[in-house]
């Protein structure tokens, strides 16, 4: 377990782009959450602070006019001289805090800690990040170390800015259960409240956990210090994510295969995902936690993190529904305040919670993997949210897959609501082994699409082409790597053009004239199918050079394999970066493109930092082959990609970690044949 620190600003190169601030500010966003961490002012010594970088980047934001929430310690526990578990935390963190008002006193919001209960269970409870404890005690320490930290935190500030306000943030996922482990659920959904109930001053003798936290090591006078200081949020913040709602189910039959089983001590049981059990709608989601959070505290109300590790398509989903929760509930009379589309240029490994440094990259706002950041359609929402307050786009008109009926780890025993009819897309596929793979990223999507056979169609005219666009509210085309160019294909080009329907074509490299004596010299032998390619006006044209997938076997990496397998040794170039393209990534990737509105012609490729003999090598052992039959050799033109531009190749995962996912599905393949 590393014990390293991550600077997601340094690792998304938002620290050397000034310049990303002003591409925030064309979003009409006038709100910020930005951060002045308490470890990037004073890592080494609490005597020893340099604010020479936040003080350009607070400037520029007011000269924006760019009101920051500043957030002093986000996930962790601060420099390097301290920690949660730290009797002086407290204290040292206020002096962070007076610091900062002290330098920047015309600032008016602070989230001194973001999510204190949830950093305490993280770090006290479930052994993820720093400290890693992993019993009660230290997990109550750490929780109430930062909520000391915040109120003391607040009083530094308010000694220099008065009228500053606390906007509060927490996770408030609730818990569900089997009747069993109703008891354990009850726990666990009064626990979600203490942040906020120790910042307004609830929890005295009477609450349910003031016992509670003093068995776990708590000394009273703290509970009433911090009752006697108390610090009423201004703003409270809910962080609200698809995976923060569990449900405890201690039923063996019912547990899914190979999830990881735990307990309490007395009784055994699986954590899941609520949002995958049949529950009732109306219990699970934003609105119904944004409504409970009003019934308590009465009180102004943020979402201040809005983010779906997930395809384009889902992103969007989840963005408009929290908006549509926000605004549903502003109609009622619930006090929301804001929606934060959070984080604006993506993180990196949150899917492990830092757990595993793999560069695992989600996208934001805006895609950094490019020469600068590139807006996506999270950012074409965010500037029609913020100046118009309403947003659409065809792929809203299907739910996100948590609504769907294919989420569930068991089948309901009900029907769920069918959707009103959605605008599709247009696929244009004669057979060929990418046909069905490319229907089944659509389906997986959830994006609503139509096939069309152009070797079947009866239509020459643009005129009967444009009625069947028109019949099937068609937002796009997409021409799949076996469309030939035919008359009828045309037709419906042409016909898309005069609609401005923007049209994405795949386009695919063969190998089919290869042998296996010149396996490691393929650029020569790269035949591309164009078709009648134009990547001008609303068109995406996307090439691959060396594509794999499961669904042929004509490929560069499955002729490896077969190679290996028979025991013949093949060449490869050891001076030369091994790249191929695994065809549901480019398929993915292509999809994302389409819906941000990029347009014109790029090539995608899955890369190795490995030279192709190293990957060969690595990817015959993999597969629990001879790697020694893998031979080197220096020819400097072996494997030389074709030209092709621009090279997007960033956009899609490393090439061993596709290669990993290609052999799994092999085996997986074969176990059911």
């Amino acid at each position: 377990m590393c014990d390293g620190y991550r600077d997601q600003f340094r690792e998304t190169g938002h620290q050397e782009r000034p310049g990303d601030l002003d591409e925030i500010a064309k979003l009409g966003i006038r709100t910020l959450r930005y951060p002045v961490l308490w470890e990037s002012v004073s890592p080494d010594d609490p005597g020893q602070v340099d604010f020479s970088w936040h003080d350009s980047r607070l400037a520029r934001l007011r000269e924006l006019g760019i009101e920051p929430i500043i957030g002093l310690l986000h996930h962790g526990s601060g420099p390097r001289y301290t920690n949660l578990l730290d009797p002086a935390f407290p204290a040292l963190f206020a002096q962070h805090a007076a610091r900062v008002a002290e330098r920047y006193p015309y600032l008016r919001a602070f989230t001194p800690v973001n999510e204190p209960l949830t950093t305490a269970r993280f770090s006290g409870l479930y052994g993820v990040w720093y400290p890693h404890k992993t019993d009660i005690r230290s997990f109550a320490r750490a929780f109430i170390n930062q909520c000391l930290a915040t109120v003391s935190a607040m009083e530094a500030i308010r000694s220099v800015i008065p009228d500053a306000k606390l906007v509060q943030t927490e996770d408030l996922g609730k818990t569900f259960s089997s009747k069993l482990l109703q008891y354990q659920a009850d726990y666990e959904n009064e626990r979600r409240w203490l942040t906020f109930d120790l910042l307004f001053g609830r929890l005295t003798p009477r609450h349910s956990w003031y016992p509670i936290l003093q068995d776990y090591g708590i000394r009273e006078y703290e509970l009433q210090d911090i009752a006697d200081r108390a610090c009423p949020p201004d703003v409270i913040g809910i962080n609200h994510y698809l995976t923060s709602e569990r449900f405890l189910e201690d039923r063996e039959d019912r547990w899914p295969a190979g999830h990881p089983v735990g307990g309490n001590g007395r009784h055994r049981y699986a954590d899941l995902e609520a949002i995958r059990m049949d529950l009732p709608e109306e219990a699970l989601g934003l609105e119904a936690r944004l409504m409970e959070v009003w019934e308590r505290y009465q009180t102004a109300i943020a979402v201040t993190e809005v983010h779906h590790g997930c395809s384009r398509d889902e992103q969007l989903r989840w963005l408009m529904e929290a908006w549509q929760a926000a605004s549903q509930l502003r109609e009622k009379g619930v006090a929301i305040k804001a929606v934060t589309i959070w984080s604006m240029f993506g993180a990196i490994d949150w899917n492990s919670l830092l757990q595993i440094d793999q560069g695992c990259y989600e996208p934001g706002s805006f895609d950094i993997r490019a020469e600068k950041p590139r807006s996506t359609a999270l950012a074409t929402a965010a500037r029609a949210l913020a100046t118009e307050g309403r947003f659409d786009h065809p792929v809203l008109d299907t739910a996100g897959w948590w609504r769907r009926a294919d989420r569930f780890y068991w089948p309901p025993p009900r029907a769920l609501n069918k959707t009103a009819p959605a605008r599709r897309l247009i696929l244009m596929a004669g057979e060929g082994p990418y046909r069905l793979a490319l229907e089944g990223v659509l389906r997986h999507r959830g994006l609503d699409f139509e096939p069309v056979c152009c070797a079947e169609l009866d239509m020459t005219d643009m005129l009967s082409a444009g009625r069947m666009l028109d019949e099937r509210r068609a937002w796009a085309i997409i021409r799949s790597p076996s469309v030939q160019s035919k008359v009828p294909q045309a037709a419906i080009l042409a016909a898309a053009a005069s609609r401005g329907l923007p049209v994405l074509t795949f386009t695919v490299a063969s190998l089919s004239s290869q042998t296996r004596t010149d396996l490691h010299v393929t650029a020569r032998e790269q035949v591309w199918d164009h078709g009648s390619l134009d990547a001008t006006g609303p068109n995406l044209v996307i090439s691959v050079n060396r594509p794999f997938s499961v669904w042929e076997r004509e490929n560069l990496l499955f002729q490896i394999l077969e190679h290996v397998r028979r025991g013949e040794t093949i060449e490869f170039c050891a001076m030369t970066s091994a790249s191929a393209a695994y065809m549901p990534d480019v398929f993915h990737a292509g999809l994302d493109l389409l819906i941000d509105g990029v347009r014109g012609s790029c090539c995608l490729e899955n890369v190795s930092d490995k030279s192709w003999f190293d990957f060969a090598r690595w990817f015959a052992a993999s597969a629990g082959l001879e790697e020694d039959l893998i031979a080197r050799t220096d020819l400097s033109a072996a494997l030389k990609s074709p030209s092709l531009s621009p090279a997007i190749h960033r956009l899609m995962p490393s090439l061993d970690d596709a290669a990993g996912r290609y052999l799994s599905s092999l085996n997986a393949c074969a176990c059911t044949r």
